[in-house]
């Protein structure tokens, strides 16, 4: 009777210790191993379920930004270039409809061409003497690239997974501060020096840039520096018209 019991008792300990793994396999291997979703962990291997693809919340700088390009012709007739960057000039410039700019910005560029003038040479002080040359100026704006939407700061995304043991839920949040772009201008300043009295074209040239609107760093005044400085960089240094005495259009 003692044998039978202990007999029995063997076999039911041997009966449950044979039945723990495949207990165990209902559950899943853990942390490390398969999940919810077949794959490897509680994603699947997918990484979390937050996890979304990253931008940069603020817009790429356009390349053009900053950017300066000029171009400059003089005439052919060595006489004529000889008269540049010396005696009086006069300043004066152009108004017109559409890309044109107002009075006031125009006034703005005249001071620089001035000031460019006066480091090439020119006498710009003495208004009430003849002035064999006049500088002619032409000031004018387009939008390379229109201003960015407002957007709301703050987006999301929601997620759900639902397994064989429960349901789990996430919520991705993205706040993006940055203000949208304001538009991409291009300010170009053609300017002409003419031989007043026979109207020969002696020089001209052209320069542009683009920056953004109602940017600080780039206020009127610094935009018609930069570009009278360039365009009367080692003036009268120029490529040469073709056609003596003739105007290009920039």
């Amino acid at each position: 009777m003692h044998m039978f019991k202990g007999t029995a008792l063997l076999a039911a300990t041997a009966a449950i210790l044979l039945a723990a793994p495949a207990a165990h396999a209902q559950w899943g291997p853990g942390w490390g191993g398969p999940g919810w979703s077949g794959g490897r962990g509680w994603s699947g291997g997918r990484g979390s379920m937050l996890d979304s693809p990253r931008r940069d919340s603020r817009s790429s700088r356009d390349s053009r930004e900053g950017q300066v390009e000029v171009s400059r012709f003089v005439s052919t007739d060595p006489a004529a270039a000889a008269e540049l960057g010396k005696g009086p000039v006069s300043v004066e410039s152009e108004s017109g409809q559409g890309s044109w700019v107002d009075a006031g910005t125009r006034r703005t560029f005249e001071a620089a061409i001035v000031d460019a003038l006066v480091g090439a040479g020119y006498d710009t002080l003495h208004p009430d003497v003849p002035q064999p040359q006049t500088a002619t100026l032409r000031i004018s704006r387009q939008v390379l690239a229109p201003a960015e939407e407002k957007r709301s700061p703050v987006s999301g995304t929601a997620a759900m997974e639902v397994g064989t043991y429960g349901q789990s839920y996430g919520l991705g949040i993205n706040v993006d501060l940055t203000k949208p772009r304001t538009a991409l201008l291009s300010t170009r300043l053609d300017a002409r020096i003419v031989e007043k009295e026979s109207g020969k074209v002696l020089w001209e040239g052209y320069a542009t840039i683009a920056t953004r609107e109602g940017d600080d760093k780039w206020n009127d005044t610094m935009i018609a520096t930069k570009l009278a400085g360039v365009l009367f960089d080692e003036f009268p240094k120029a490529d040469a018209i073709a056609v003596p005495g003739t105007g290009r259009e920039g």
